[in-house]
């Protein structure tokens, strides 16, 4: 059964994550489908389901209400199997960044150093992942500052709306790194910038991703209600764009942290039916970018926190899968960390105390971090740990290691202690 396509095996594994039979699988399933008079057979669709799970046969007619009943995207399901290159255009790829700056400073700027610009700015942003923080917010600060210089020379109109833009999509950038690396003053200033352009540019996904930061830093401080308002707002101005299914993400986040699991359903149903909108994006490492797969993402940290443990550690095992190559290379190394940290907590709350520790170590030991969202999301694992284990010695030394990720930088960190398998796990010795 090895050789299963990834999405026959993933409805196998959903169906299993929620206890139901075959023949209960396909009964919600009938159940979402419009009417037909010439339906097929419950019996007849069964059949079907088998063929499926088994990977015989791709359920065409029915991938869309088999994403919807698994509470996913249709591209996050069944992802296409190939992507048509970026379209680059021929100059940008001949421009480096000295020829780039030169022509920035020239009296006039034409639209090929604007092209080159943009895909240099596209670039950063599907950097976020996984560069070095410090060289991303110098990087990140040189390309801005230069931008807004570039508004003092002789340029149209329509040249100063797009330069606008790209000063607001890099101030994005920098204010997320900012944020990451624990200077949430620096990062708000920058959001509020950010913000300016792009009201300036009149671009709505900069509007957009400028309330977008702002719910999440409500969110990291545990100001759930300022979460929810904020993505209201920010739906209200970009409610088409690929970012207003994040907004309806940390609105799902907020309402499963306040306890309210109707509302985080419902929030989430919202922001799946956005994305189901809108045609697969080209650039899917762009920060910027809400691929289809975050949404598992998004659902995981929600079910998680709704206390939804084996459909939760399903999904965590979906979204590693889906963002490590074939090659074990990690291409969403933050993303990762917190799908570790809820299979952490599924398992401390299962009794698997052994394996609770080492998804926790592996979570935490990452170069790439971002701070207030690891050290939100592995405050469950310490309540965990706290609660089912509240004696035990790795489990207390773990959660003194938590608690100092609040306290210092992502580069001050100091990795926990590994435990050794001569001593089965009961002694911790340094890494």
């Amino acid at each position: 059964m090895n050789d299963r396509p990834d999405w026959a095996r993933r409805m196998r594994d959903e169906r299993l994550a929620r206890g139901w039979s075959q023949a209960h699988a396909v009964q919600a399933l009938m159940a979402r489908l419009p009417y037909d008079p010439d339906a097929p057979s419950e019996e007849s669709m069964l059949t079907q389901w088998k063929r499926w799970e088994a990977g015989r046969k791709y359920p065409e007619k029915y991938a869309r209400h088999l994403a919807a009943l698994f509470g996913t995207t249709t591209n996050a399901f069944f992802p296409p199997s190939s992507r048509a290159p970026r379209p680059q255009l021929e100059v940008a790829g001949s421009l480096d960044t000295v020829e780039i700056v030169a022509r920035m400073r020239a009296s006039d700027v034409d639209q090929a150093t604007l092209d080159a610009l943009r895909i240099t700015v596209d670039r950063l942003c599907c950097e976020y992942a996984h560069a070095p923080t410090a060289q991303l917010l110098t990087e990140g600060r040189a390309w801005m500052g230069r931008v807004v210089a570039m508004l003092d020379k002789r340029i149209s109109l329509a040249q100063m709306r797009d330069a606008y833009a790209l000063a607001g999509k890099l101030a994005l950038l920098v204010g997320c790194v900012e944020y990451d690396s624990g200077d949430p003053r620096q990062a708000e200033a920058t959001r509020r910038a950010a913000l300016s352009l792009g009201e300036e540019a009149g671009h709505l996904g900069v509007i957009g991703w400028g309330y977008e930061m702002r719910s999440w830093f409500a969110l990291t401080r545990g100001d759930y209600r300022g979460v929810i308002q904020a993505a209201a707002d920010g739906i209200e101005r970009a409610p088409h764009e690929s970012v207003a299914a994040q907004l309806y993400a940390q609105q799902a986040k907020a309402w499963a942290r306040l306890g309210d699991r109707h509302q985080t359903e419902l929030a989430l149903d919202k922001g799946r039916s956005v994305l189901e909108a809108l045609p697969y994006p080209e650039q899917i490492e762009d920060h910027f970018v809400v691929d289809p797969g975050k949404f598992d993402f998004y659902r995981m940290d929600c079910l998680r926190k709704v206390g939804e443990d084996q459909m939760a550690e399903q999904l965590a095992s979906e979204v590693i899968r889906a963002s490590t190559d074939f090659d074990g290379t990690e291409r969403a190394p933050m993303r990762i960390a917190e799908a570790r940290i809820t299979l952490a907590v599924a398992a401390a709350r299962g009794g698997d105390l052994d394996s609770a520790l080492t998804y926790g170590e592996r979570a935490i030991e990452g170069a790439r971090q971002s701070l207030p969202s690891l050290t939100m999301v592995a405050a469950d694992l310490g309540h965990a740990l706290k609660t089912h284990y509240p004696k035990a010695t790795e489990a207390l030394e773990f959660r003194s290691h938590l608690r100092n990720l609040s306290s210092v930088g992502p580069d001050q960190q100091q990795a926990p202690a590994k435990r050794t398998e001569s001593d089965e796990g009961s002694t911790l010795t340094p890494q």
